[in-house]
């Protein structure tokens, strides 16, 4: 598995819709009581783009105290549409916009409620409480409490607010620009950081903001690391400052990197030439370091490769390193249990030898029971030459190095007869093994040419309109530059080429790099508008053979999921 780039997350509050909401009811208990108005104020920027209010007919009569504190009475809502139409039109109001209010819990709770009775799904609105937000940024000291009244006086708000639901939205609107106006001075721009002041983020979590503080906008990888400098996580990011801040607001909701953070004391910036440099030296960090909170690529030795071994009477063999022994590999696999499908696999179309010693030309011995099945042309016993067994592994061979589409409509055709006759999880086992050998072949084929080529320049355009420009050697990113918009490019591969890592060759099918750098290098080469600049050797790309199936193999890895009678592994 490879560890998954992080998108950066912060939305801009100047590009937010918000809505801010207000309602009355007729009592505090969301099941037990209605909704008696709904007012709103939509705003972006610091702009007002819309008002919404309507009186509710709550089906029940108004309680005396609620109409002396609200000055809403029975007769004002007798004519009043009731909660359904009222909340369908204020949902087409709101959405696509951030929910604001004050006391939110309150308000998204009768709407939920409303929901609910009109059995609707309640839509997943971003929320901002405004009661949760002044609690963080305004102390007692400015304000006897924090009640919507107190705070409207304390930022000037036009509109006073008097239990009705649009006056007291458009008090929430100047109390949400006035905590908005404080919460920037902190240097807080986005979305995602007023969440994590708005909720209830830890205050130890939000203290440790200062550790993003130093950090460049720019790409690379950023290490988090606890006091003794103990490397505790490694990640990657189109912009370091703005996506290590994310992990002190209410975006981050992984309750493993909440630990993390409470653990680390500083951050450390590797700014990278290229998004994919970055990319590639996440992977050998977390290799390095093996850092306890990611997850993923922590191990990338743990590969396994499948062997047709060099002996008179070749046999297939699950191994965990490529040896220069002129032997035939295909892989890398995951894990031991996909090495073992994909041999099964082979066994299931070729008759090779499964026994596991190594059999001599001249002392015979006797055959097993896979030679009275037909399963083996028992070489052990003298029944099959060297020569004859050697027309056995060319069709091994061409099966995990040629093209595998003749070993994939025979291995559909015995599935689809194992289906006709109702013996699913036997139809589950052949099309996982097939899968698994497909893979590993196809894994083999696409490596292939990397480890052989010696050096590959690429480039393609980056997105300020100048060129991303790749050296490759034997499948290792040995570096990587940019050149400025509208400037040659050749002088920066020239030094590039000059500059970059030099890496020894490694033995096919495996390359320099571990093979999580590898299909990224591949993924990037295979993307649109990369183009070749000069190469040391020949750069040949896998045609006709087990990549050449894809199509084909989509729909039978689809089963696992939705066929009838299939069970996934």
């Amino acid at each position: 598995m490879v560890q998954g780039t992080l998108d950066d997350l912060g939305t801009p509050l100047s590009d937010v819709t918000f809505v801010v909401v207000d309602l009355e009811t007729t009592g505090g208990s969301p099941s037990e009581c209605g909704i008696t108005e709904i007012g709103a104020v939509k705003v972006r920027g610091g702009e007002v783009l819309g008002e919404f209010q309507t009186f509710v007919n709550p089906g029940e009569p108004i309680p005396a105290f609620i109409t002396v504190l609200t000055g809403i009475t029975d007769a004002m809502v007798r004519s009043a549409p009731r909660v359904e139409p009222a909340l369908v039109a204020f949902l087409e109001f709101a959405a696509g916009s951030v929910l604001v209010a004050h006391n939110a819990g309150f308000d998204i709770s009768f709407l939920k409620a409303a929901c609910a009775r009109a059995d609707r799904d309640w839509p997943r609105f971003p929320v901002v409480d405004t009661v949760h937000l002044a609690r963080q940024l305004v102390s007692r000291d400015e304000v006897p409490n924090h009640r919507l009244g107190s705070l409207a006086r304390l930022f000037g708000a036009t509109t006073v607010p008097d239990h009705r639901a649009l006056h007291d939205a458009r008090a929430t609107v100047d109390v949400l620009h006035g905590l908005i106006a404080r919460v920037g001075s902190l240097g807080v721009h986005s979305l995602e950081e007023l969440k994590g002041y708005s909720s209830r983020v830890p205050t130890a979590t939000r203290r440790k903001r200062h550790l993003a503080d130093h950090l460049p906008e720019a790409a690379g990888v950023y290490l988090f690391k606890d006091g003794q400098g103990r490397v505790l996580y490694v990640g990657t990011s189109v912009s370091i400052r703005t996506r290590v801040r994310s992990y002190f607001t209410a975006s981050e909701q992984r309750r493993r990197m909440a630990e993390m953070v409470r653990i680390a004391e500083s951050v450390t910036p590797i700014v990278c030439a290229t998004p994919l440099e970055a990319e590639v030296r996440e992977l050998r960090l977390i290799a390095e370091h093996k850092p306890r909170y990611n997850r993923r690529s922590r191990h990338p030795e743990r590969a396994w490769w499948v062997k047709l071994t060099v002996e008179p009477f070749p046999r297939l063999s699950i191994v965990r390193d490529v040896a220069g022994d002129d032997a035939r590999y295909i892989g890398p696999f995951a894990s031991r249990g996909s090495a073992d499908d994909a041999v099964a696999g082979v066994h299931e179309i070729v008759p090779l030898r499964q026994c596991l010693e190594r059999l001599s030309v001249t002392r015979l011995r006797s055959a097993c029971a896979l030679a009275d099945m037909g399963r083996c042309g028992a070489p052990c016993d003298g029944t099959q030459s060297v020569d004859e067994y050697a027309e056995v592994v060319a069709e091994a061979v061409a099966l995990l190095t040629g093209d595998a589409r003749p070993a994939v409509s025979t291995w559909r055709h015995r599935m689809d007869h194992l289906a006709e006759q109702q013996r699913f999880e036997d139809a589950g086992v052949v099309r996982d093994r097939m899968i698994s050998l497909v893979r590993g072949a196809s894994r083999a084929q696409r490596l292939d040419p990397l480890a052989r080529t010696a050096e590959l320049v690429a480039a393609r355009r980056s997105e300020t309109g100048g060129w991303e420009i790749m050296c490759i050697r034997f499948g290792r990113l040995a570096g990587s530059t940019q050149s400025p918009r509208g400037a040659d490019p050749m002088p920066y591969v020239e030094a590039l080429r000059a500059s970059a890592e030099v890496v020894p060759a490694p033995l096919p099918p495996s390359t320099a790099a571990t093979p999580e750098e590898s299909e990224k290098v591949l993924r990037w080469l295979d993307a649109p508008g990369v183009r070749l600049v000069d190469i040391v050797g020949t750069w040949t790309c896998p045609v006709g053979g087990a990549t050449g199936i894809r199509q084909e193999l989509e729909p039978v890895e689809a089963s696992k999921w939705n066929a009838p009678g299939f069970r996934s592994a």
